[in-house]
């Protein structure tokens, strides 16, 4: 089945931008959920796999298109593996109205600062991604990526989004904030995780 318009489980505009940079050389129309009026998934899931699985599931079902959802994080050794699936969420506060946005500059802070109290001074860390495929009448596939590096103190960088501006991969001496699209699409767990997904889903049709 010729695949010409997909629908992303995600309303983060960043993540829909990188992922239609991705997907442009094959000719498809790339489409949010936001464009679609179509709600937030609770991710529910203590995997990333899960709530990957959770997203394209229903709004494949709701929108009667293929879905393509992400599910992606930050791990960090010292503090155990967190945020982990919780990365979003980490980043959450309420403002005086009640509304809840996400602010990653009080994100960054809090988890520089959670680093320093551990008093280890090895801030290893990865980058994790797990996509969920789903085609109408037809099981969800999934692709994993992931990128090793370590967190540093001063954020550097004005490019990406989330944690990208304290996240250092390995064999670089800069932060992915500091990446091009381009750039960070050829080793980001994401374009690693993408890789795997056209592969799979474009190039052996």
């Amino acid at each position: 089945m010729k695949i010409d318009k997909l629908v992303v489980a995600s309303h983060n505009a960043g993540k829909i931008k990188e992922i239609g940079q991705l997907l442009a050389p094959y000719h498809i129309e790339v489409l949010s959920a936001g464009d679609l009026n179509l709600p937030d998934v609770e991710e529910t899931g203590v995997t990333f796999q899960e709530n990957a699985a959770l997203k394209a599931e229903q709004l494949s079902a709701l929108s009667g298109l293929p879905c393509l959802a992400d599910d992606s994080g930050l791990c960090v050794d010292a503090l155990n593996g967190r945020p982990g699936v919780y990365s979003a969420r980490y980043a959450e506060k309420t403002l005086s109205d009640g509304e809840v946005v996400r602010d990653f500059n009080q994100a960054m802070e809090r988890l520089v600062g959670e680093l320093k109290e551990t008093g280890n001074p090895d801030w290893s860390a990865h980058f994790s991604c797990v996509l969920a495929f789903k085609m109408p009448q037809e099981e969800c596939r999934f692709f994993e990526g992931r990128v090793n590096g370590k967190i540093v103190a001063e954020r550097s960088g004005d490019k990406g989004f989330g944690f990208d501006p304290i996240f250092m991969p390995d064999g670089f001496d800069k932060t992915f904030a500091n990446f091009t699209a381009e750039e960070k699409s050829a080793i980001s767990h994401r374009g690693r995780a993408f890789a795997l997904f056209i592969k799979e889903v474009f190039e052996t049709e």
